[in-house]
């Protein structure tokens, strides 16, 4: 799988450049789309979502954008992914943090480069988001960050990578990133453009518990 980091600017600023790196997976962090009014997009108003969708189709790839989606006054920190001209879907940060309203739900998109399981900003700090993603079957996982202050987001990638045995990936404003299941960073750019290849492996190992109670037992007078 191959990934493009966008990590400054638009995706119309993008779009407009006359060179394009050709890649399976184009990834833009929160700038990418910026402020999404799900008002102003149903009334034709603005027209965000569908621009990312029109660069899925004229690049050939899956795109992927954090944005700050605004339902009804509910602002949420979110990350939209498009393929061949159409939404897949728009995932939320799972965990509510400062002003942001918590997402209701996780999922992993099916799509023509893998399944990708979207994890939206501060939720990279909870390995069990990028661990329940990996069990949903996700082939790897694709993060979109804000502005890393401290070395805690890279840690953390790491861990969620390993808990979640998948690659983790990270865009983010100003660097990208991409941890491997062994929980080693084996990529990193400050670039506004860089492109990763990334090996995906479709491994699954049987593990066992050792456990007390939690037992039923029939009843026979039933």
């Amino acid at each position: 799988m191959k990934i493009c980091f966008v990590t400054a600017g638009s995706v119309n600023a993008y779009w407009e450049k006359e060179k394009h790196e050709e890649c399976d997976v184009l990834v833009f962090g929160f700038g990418g789309l910026g402020e999404v009014d799900y008002r102003a997009e149903l009334a034709g108003e603005t027209s965000r979502l569908e621009d990312l969708a029109l660069l899925s189709r004229e690049m050939g790839c899956v795109a992927v954008s954090g944005c700050i989606t605004d339902s009804c006054g509910m602002r949420r920190k979110s990350a939209a992914v498009a393929e061949k001209g159409r939404i897949l879907g728009v995932a939320d940060m799972l965990h509510a943090e400062g002003d942001f309203k918590a997402g209701a739900h996780l999922k992993v998109y099916e799509t023509g480069a893998g399944k990708l399981g979207l994890c939206v900003g501060e939720d990279i700090f909870y390995p069990s988001v990028c661990e329940s993603l990996a069990l949903f079957d996700a082939d790897a996982v694709i993060g979109v960050f804000g502005a890393a202050e401290d070395f805690a987001p890279q840690l953390m990638l790491r861990a969620c990578a390993f808990c979640a045995g998948v690659p983790a990936c990270m865009c983010g404003a100003g660097f990208a990133q991409v941890a491997s299941p062994e929980g080693e960073i084996c990529y990193r750019s400050a670039k506004e453009e860089s492109v990763c290849d990334l090996s995906l492996r479709r491994e699954y190992r049987l593990a066992s518990v050792r456990t007390r109670g939690q037992r039923r037992h029939g009843r026979r007078d039933y």
